[in-house]
């Protein structure tokens, strides 16, 4: 039985059974005044006659309650059917239908709004994916055709010396090279956008310390100096993901800096900061650099692939955690994320990061 036909049945249902009340008691009202005021034998025949009418018109009653219920049914449920058919009608290709109801802010007109958004994520979401695709693809064709290039262009020479294949081998090392970083990045920024397997102790003052570390000997090829001011920041949270962030806040203000400038990395509880000196950034430029593969300057050759702010984002949304970005003064970038107080770990702080030396 359909819906239209359940709510039929129960406004009949209703509105006979008040109308079943409301004539027992009118019939109960007028077998009193009848007794009263007919000599006996008379009345009994009046009473009969009348219970007959009003059986009449109990049953006439329910037939049109009936029929109004069956139509109130069906304009209350017209604006389900609409949502209906849009969910039928709608595909990966066909996303720019919306319901767009008018009338009053009721359940039905709050059920429609929520459909509506709902598609405008999925919306987003796809053609996101369609960008992210279409990225992916061509980052990853760069150095497939420099391979294939190389490859081809020494194999095509008779005359190629000892010197001219340790060149192929290079560039074709190199290549590879960068398809793995690139792989091994995807393969990151997948894992962060799912449910955290595990949760653990994590510090990311020590986190911090070790990117620091890490990101020493490119930061002294550049002449770039290394700042910090390490705070404990306990917190729960995958370990892996957790230093995987901070080293690409690190990463990012030392490859995306200018010779001779500055990094100053901060750590507090629930928070890990990271500023950067550089060129100047637009705010409307700022907004992009977490999207994959987004670059201030588009040049595929460099190192990265335009993943990294894109990676700490996604592990940020992964433990709850929000990532700022925004210029900074006289040049730069400012990136923060911070976590909220439910996620850090209730237990005493780890100890604080020995110094760099």
């Amino acid at each position: 039985m359909t819906l239209r036909l359940r709510l039929t049945a129960l406004y009949t249902l209703l509105f006979g059974a008040c109308g079943a009340l409301l004539l027992l008691i009118s019939s109960w009202i007028v077998h009193r005044q009848v007794h009263r005021t007919l000599p006996p034998g008379f009345d009994d025949p009046a009473l009969s006659r009348m219970d007959a009418q009003f059986f009449l018109a109990l049953a006439g009653t329910l037939l049109i309650a009936a029929a109004l219920g069956y139509i109130v049914a069906g304009r209350a449920l017209a604006p389900v059917r609409r949502v209906t058919d849009l969910a039928q009608r709608v595909t990966q290709e066909r996303m720019d239908e919306r319901i767009a109801m008018l009338g009053p802010a009721d359940e039905l007109r709050e059920l429609a709004d929520t459909v509506d958004g709902m598609l405008d994520r999925l919306a987003e979401a796809f053609e996101g994916q369609r960008r992210f695709v279409a990225n992916a693809s061509h980052e990853l064709r760069t150095p497939l055709t420099v391979i294939r290039a190389e490859v081809e262009v020494t194999l095509a020479d008779p005359d190629a010396t000892n010197a001219d294949l340790r060149h192929m081998g290079d560039a074709v090392l190199e290549a590879a090279d960068r398809t793995e970083t690139l792989l091994e990045s995807l393969m990151v920024l997948a894992r962060s956008q799912q449910a955290l397997p595990r949760r653990e102790p994590v510090d990311l003052a020590v986190a911090a310390h070790s990117a620091i570390e890490l990101s020493a000997a490119d930061a002294a090829a550049r002449s770039v100096a290394l700042r910090f001011d390490l705070e404990p920041a306990p917190l729960t949270g995958d370990p892996a993901l957790l230093d995987r962030l901070v080293a690409n806040l690190v990463e990012n203000a030392v490859r995306h800096n200018v010779m001779g400038g500055s990094v100053q990395v901060t750590t507090r509880p629930g928070l890990v900061e990271v500023e950067n000196t550089g060129p100047p950034i637009r705010p409307e430029d700022v907004r992009r650099l977490a999207e994959p593969f987004e670059r201030l300057h588009r040049d595929t050759t460099g190192p990265g692939a335009g993943l990294g702010l894109s990676i700490v984002r996604a592990v940020a949304d992964a433990h709850g955690a929000t990532l700022t970005l925004h210029p900074r003064a006289g040049g730069g970038l400012v990136a923060s994320v911070a976590f909220t107080a439910r996620r850090q770990a209730a237990r005493p702080p780890v100890s604080a990061p020995p110094a760099l030396a």
